[in-house]
């Protein structure tokens, strides 16, 4: 959650601006029928604003803003297309300091069929967003089912090179598949100073753990950032960051890593965004100092609206793990993700994301793979996520998700199938 104290003139005179030419809008009107009562929700929603305006900071200003979000979000449950109402809702959230969720309704907006004049106030708003930024909390919770915890393999064979030929081996202590129902928690923050116009200096962290019956499948990461951030224009800005992150598995540390980290965004048009991203960081081990070595990574991606009820993302990435001693675990992965999100009537909304991976490693995994055969795998990600924009419990609503995930490796004992879910609240509108 975001919070702004201030509310300088020169924005409210873009808030009359932008009141102004919103009445140019004529892709979301509402009209007879059942959008009678719509009219009037959207017409309360209005009134409440506007008594906000005239009221100084304080709970009854408060307790008005959120009357308002209630007409403009109900409206929205059931009509997801009606781009006049969530402009309304957009600058109700910027008048709250929600600065998160005004971002995000502001470039849906930006998406639909508006005016130039209207854009264009759109666009300062958005501006005035990126420049009176300062602190960003989020955290949540979840309930988390999975069939294989540990993406084990399940077999208990082991095919070995020998001096006579190729043979099976039964595993003493085969590493089984084993399934269970995880709670995951996470939580992080982060402050912007202004520098100057342009400038920002950034500082936060992120913490998340994943805990299993008998905490053999723990998981924890904790992380933090410092850097500055870079205004470069109204549609382009660039970050420098240098990364600590920390995790721990199975309840012990595992490996710490620092270094760099450089992000590029830049709005292409009104429904179209590009960003990219490069890191490279030193990553040691607790208890397997032969796999210290350099991680980098590269990505990039745009995003697009679509339309105002519906978003495409389209990602790609390389990464490339070093190690300084143990070289035949020397890999290079490829990646490309492509995911959808649409907002569908009754209040619904379904999203889902494809993900191929495709790693490669420098040299054979004995006595995992044959001779002199180096090892390949390619794993395959689906998820699939829906939830009720209707259904909320102090802003929050509950999500539901569904993952399907298989490896498939030349390497023996690699290959594995999981099925996960998890049951999360999100503050989505």
């Amino acid at each position: 959650m975001e919070a702004s104290r201030r509310f300088p003139t020169a924005v409210c005179v873009l808030y009359a601006l932008l009141t102004a030419g919103a009445l140019l809008l004529v892709s979301g009107s509402i009209a007879h029928g059942q959008e009678r009562d719509m009219g009037a929700r959207f017409q309360s929603g209005l009134a409440a604003v506007g008594e906000a305006m005239r009221l100084p900071e304080g709970e009854d200003r408060a307790a008005r803003l959120k009357a308002a979000v209630a007409a403009f979000h109900g409206i929205l449950v059931e009509r997801p297309e009606l781009v006049r109402v969530r402009l309304e809702l957009a600058r109700t959230f910027f008048l709250m300091g929600e600065d998160s969720l005004a971002r995000a309704h502001f470039e849906t907006v930006l998406a639909g069929n508006i005016p130039e004049p209207v854009a264009a106030n759109v666009r300062g708003f958005l501006n005035a967003l990126r420049a009176r930024k300062r602190w960003h909390v989020r955290f949540g919770a979840g309930i988390a089912p999975d069939s294989n915890i540990g993406a084990s393999s399940g077999e208990r064979t082991l095919k070995i090179d020998t001096a006579f030929g190729r043979l099976p081996f039964t595993l003493n202590d085969p590493n089984e598949k084993e399934s269970g129902v995880g709670l995951s928690v996470w939580t992080g923050g982060e402050y912007q100073y202004p520098l100057s116009p342009s400038w920002r200096l950034r500082a936060g962290g992120d913490l998340s753990r994943r805990e299993y019956r008998g905490g053999a499948f723990d998981r924890m990461t904790l992380s933090g950032h410092a850097g500055p951030r870079w205004l470069i224009d109204a549609r382009t800005e660039a970050s420098l960051l240098l990364d600590a992150r920390r995790h721990w598995s199975g309840g012990k540390g595992q490996y710490r890593e620092t270094g760099p980290r450089l992000e590029v965004q830049r709005r292409l048009t009104r429904r179209v965004t590009a960003f990219a991203g490069a890191s490279r960081h030193e990553r040691r081990y607790d208890r397997s100092p032969a796999h210290d070595g350099p991680v980098t990574g590269f990505h990039g991606g745009v995003s697009w609206i679509a339309a105002p009820a519906l978003r495409l993302d389209l990602s790609a990435g390389l990464s490339r793990e070093r190690p300084d001693k143990a070289r035949n675990k020397r890999n290079e992965g490829r990646w490309a993700s492509l995911g959808a999100s649409w907002a569908l009537g009754r209040g619904f909304t379904v999203s889902g994301t494809a993900t191929l991976r495709r790693t490669a490693y420098d040299g054979p995994q004995r006595p995992f793979t044959q001779a002199g055969e180096k090892r390949e795998d390619e794993t395959t990600t689906w998820r699939l996520s829906a939830h009720n924009r209707g259904l909320t419990l102090w802003g929050f609503s509950p999500r539901i998700s569904l993952v399907r995930e298989s490896r498939e490796s030349n390497a023996q004992l690699h290959d594995y199938e999981r099925t996960s879910g998890e049951l999360q609240f999100v503050r989505l509108f």
